[in-house]
């Protein structure tokens, strides 16, 4: 469902407070609340280098800590959570 900005932000920082930095329970967060096509595995993007993502995500995906989830992040395809799993190269 799409919700309007703001409330996609409250709904998804209440998300957030549910997973915790739980892998598991983000993946069946992603299956029952994206709209993104990689809703169907858990949310998993699988692996891309720098500059392949748009800059917001991009960003949160190679700045930011490993094994936590960050957001909600704001792009032009609506609002995340991110979830990074690993970074390779460091």
């Amino acid at each position: 469902r799409t919700l309007p900005e703001a409330e996609a932000k409250d709904f998804l920082l209440k998300l957030k407070e549910e997973i915790g930095n739980d892998p598991v329970k983000f993946a069946a967060a992603a299956k029952e609340h994206s709209g993104c096509p990689s809703a169907a595995s858990g949310g998993n993007l699988g692996e891309f280098g720098p500059a392949q993502m748009v800059k917001n995500f991009d960003k949160v995906c190679f700045d930011e800590e490993v094994g936590v989830v960050h957001g909600p992040v704001s792009t032009q395809f609506g609002e995340h959570l991110i979830y990074i799993i690993s970074r390779t190269g460091e």
